[in-house]
């Protein structure tokens, strides 16, 4: 994954990036430019602060501090540590899933689009640890509220499945696409919360089997399992 496509996630730069520094001087810095300039810097803070204490003990003021922000700006953004992970959350999984469409639209098979969406899933989240920690594991400590969000996400990947092929048998698709993410999310919460996030992409081979068996049956789907990457 190229460094530019990964660039405008939470988490692939620090905080305090001096490439995002405004420079004081004569020319006044438009207010929302500024402000802009102040979400983004404290979207990849609270991915890099939320990764290294953990949700529940990391604080506004370490957040702002990681982001050298200070905390009047921060309130002006967000209500609260909550709303700032939900909105860091939120922006981090679109950005996730466009570069997965664009990875499935790019492919004529649906088999191939499907593998190619897991592909970029799995690479992204190892290349970015902190973000899929917080995104994967953390998210479960905003409570109620962070849940919510993450089912809202687990039910945006069903436009992956729009197109696989439908056999005249096939029992409770609904319920079956349902299984399909919610087992493949397992998989990769158990690897993100052991800390084995660089061995995710490793997966590929058996989560592509698992999500293309019940559509192309086992014969074909028994192909992926000899593929690397």
């Amino acid at each position: 994954m190229a460094k530019e496509s990964l660039s405008p996630l939470p988490g692939a730069r620090e905080g305090r990036d001096p490439s995002r520094a405004i420079k004081r001087g004569p020319s006044r810095v438009p207010p929302e430019v500024v402000a802009a300039n102040q979400r983004e810097r404290l979207f990849d803070a609270l991915v890099h602060t939320v990764a290294e204490k953990g949700y529940a003990n990391a604080t506004v003021s370490d957040i702002c501090r990681a982001a050298g922000v200070t905390r009047p700006a921060f309130y002006a953004l967000f209500a609260g540590k909550d709303d700032a992970l939900i909105a860091t959350y939120r922006h981090g999984t679109d950005l996730l899933l466009k570069l997965m469409e664009d990875a499935y639209r790019a492919e004529a098979r649906w088999r191939d689009g499907a593998r190619a969406a897991l592909r970029v899933m799995l690479q992204v989240l190892a290349e970015l640890p902190a973000f899929a920690t917080m995104a994967v594991v953390e998210i479960d400590a905003a409570g109620p509220h962070g849940r919510g969000e993450r089912a809202r996400l687990l039910r945006r990947f069903d436009r992956f499945f729009a197109e696989a092929p439908r056999g005249a048998d096939l029992p409770m698709p609904e319920e079956l696409v349902e299984t399909i993410i919610g087992g493949i999310y397992a998989t990769v919460y158990r690897y993100v919360a052991a800390g084995k996030v660089d061995r995710l992409p490793a997966l590929l081979p058996t989560l592509s089997y698992f999500t293309l068996v019940p559509f192309v049956g086992p014969e074909e789907a028994a192909l992926e399992l000899g593929t690397r990457g």
